[in-house]
């Protein structure tokens, strides 16, 4: 099997973003951090990846703010 290939692209580029990544941007634990990504219906899976799009969390965040 083939590791994954870690690429230095810029954070604020990316346009999907693992588990760990949505962590530090929404600055919030692993339970919190899923639980946002899954309401926002922001999780792609790829294959047992599970990456989270930034544009659908951010959306989100936007229409429950106050």
């Amino acid at each position: 099997m083939n590791a994954t290939r870690k690429f230095s692209v810029d954070l604020d580029s990316k346009i999907l973003l693992t588990t760990e990544e949505l962590q530090s941007l929404l600055g919030c634990g692993r339970a919190s951090t899923v639980r946002i990504g899954t309401e926002a219906n922001a999780r792609i899976c790829v294959g047992k990846r599970v990456l989270w799009c930034r544009e659908k969390v951010k959306k989100y965040i936007a229409s429950i703010s106050v």
